[in-house]
């Protein structure tokens, strides 16, 4: 087996992509960060049927002492190891772009700003499985989120055991990407979207379907 734990790889190009979605398909929300040395990236999207995609990005976040905090200007974030293998909570409060089309998410992302939190427990229901990629090591997990979700002006959502998947990836090698989290292709694109551009060069076209986020 790899050297597959929740902490730090020292030294390494290293992510956390943390994810949920309703049951019936309606919603999802996807959360990440990659440490690129000392600075970090973080991304989040709320996506719901018939709203505006709720888009952030920050790609130039100075990493903490504890770098499962992600602050940035205007805005606070955490990926917090509860349980190792078992149990995060993933928070965030911050603005986020309303996009009435999600396509301006592969451009500049111009929005109206948008207060959001999110507080969310990711539970763990079954072990790691790898990740098979040139020069990236990792793994990824199936879950369950419980949790809430406020948007201003808004009721809040409450998720009880809807569906979760988390990826955690690790690479020595940083001169070559790492590439976007790897999840299969969409039989069909009819589901709600969040794509992000990240600043490698690399895009990623999310589309939720009823087993969970996939690649247009």
């Amino acid at each position: 087996m790899s050297d597959w734990h929740d902490g730090r790889h020292p030294g390494s190009v290293e992510e956390w992509v943390f994810s949920c979605w309703s049951h019936d398909g309606s919603l999802g929300v996807i959360s990440g960060h990659r440490i690129v040395g000392p600075t970090a990236w973080y991304w989040c999207a709320l996506a719901r049927a018939g709203q505006p995609l709720l888009h952030i990005t920050d790609f130039d976040v100075p990493v903490r002492t504890d770098p499962f905090i992600v602050k940035g200007e205007a805005m606070w974030a955490e990926h917090f190891r509860d349980d190792p293998m078992q149990q995060w909570s993933v928070g965030n409060e911050t603005y986020a772009a309303a996009l009435d089309d999600p396509e301006d998410a592969i451009g500049r992302a111009y929005g109206i700003p948008t207060p959001i939190a999110l507080d969310l427990e990711w539970y763990a229901t079954g072990g790691p499985t790898a990740i098979v990629a040139d020069h990236v090591d990792g793994y990824q997990q199936v879950g369950v989120v419980h949790g809430a979700i406020e948007v201003l002006g808004e009721p809040t959502t409450e998720l009880a055991e809807v569906p979760a998947a988390r990826w955690h990836r690790w690479t020595d090698t940083p001169d070559e990407p790492m590439g976007p989290m790897p999840v299969s292709k969409a039989a069909a694109h009819t589901g709600v979207r969040a794509p992000f551009v990240f600043p490698d060069g690399t895009g990623l076209d999310l589309v939720l379907t009823p087993t969970g986020w996939r690649t247009r």
